[in-house]
């Protein structure tokens, strides 16, 4: 994917404000479609698969939060950007569970909404490469051309965000993470001060891949500092 001619779905039902973000992200390169509703966003989804939607969670006929989890309940692992005039925690914190990958709160400048989705979408790039045996473990197998996680060959259904946790974690095994590090590797600008967003999407990860999420043997919470990843599973 050519990032800089990416399709962006633009998702809010201020007239004013999609017009300003078609008119500059259009100007730096991308093709932009718009949608005032959730009815209008899966007609433009329809019509052309986008590459990332910047999603405002205040909709009417169905809110950012509910489209969200429409989107992924239907295995879309397109990026998602949620945008919301609130901005409370509660919020990021929902829509992030629900499969959401970025937040970002009104006002906000287009120029912090640009770096956003380009970071989005250089993490939803394809990377072709070998499989080795460090992307193998369990009954899973990390598809890096295709940026899935396989078990048994079936498609585990992981978020673009989910995808980019596990790959972080695959290729740093038996290390402790702390959440600031693991921030770091994540994200592609700035990093926000609200640091949850690791512990929502190992809570995530750990729902679609862990034989007990409760008791998780491949991701492990080392106390007071961070995450571990275990190949070894129960095992190790």
């Amino acid at each position: 994917m050519n990032i800089t001619a990416a399709r962006i779905l633009v998702v809010d039902d201020d007239p004013a404000l999609r017009d300003l973000l078609q008119a500059y992200l259009t100007d730096t390169g991308f093709v932009v479609d718009l949608a005032e509703d959730g009815q209008a966003m899966r007609e433009a989804i329809q019509r052309a698969t986008p590459d990332a939607i910047v999603l405002d969670l205040m909709l009417p006929g169905g809110d950012g939060l509910t489209l969200t989890r429409e989107l992924r309940t239907q295995q879309s692992q397109v990026p998602i950007l949620m945008l919301s005039a609130r901005g409370e925690e509660v919020d990021r914190i929902v829509g992030l569970e629900l499969g959401a990958d970025d937040y970002l709160a009104k006002p906000f400048s287009p120029r912090e909404l640009l770096a956003r989705i380009r970071a989005l979408l250089r993490r939803a790039q394809t990377a072709p490469t070998t499989v080795s045996a460090r992307d193998c473990f369990g009954p899973y197998r990390l598809d890096r051309s295709a940026r899935r996680l396989l078990a048994e060959d079936v498609d585990v259904g992981l978020t673009s965000a989910e995808y980019d946790l596990i790959e972080v974690l695959i290729d740093r095994p038996g290390r402790v993470l702390t959440r600031d590090i693991l921030l770091d590797l994540l994200k592609g600008y700035d990093r926000d001060p609200f640091d949850r967003t690791v512990d929502l999407r190992v809570a995530r990860l750990r729902r679609k891949i862990e034989p007990d999420p409760a008791h998780p043997a491949y991701i492990r919470t080392v106390r007071g500092l961070g995450y571990l990843f275990n190949p070894k599973g129960a095992d190790g």
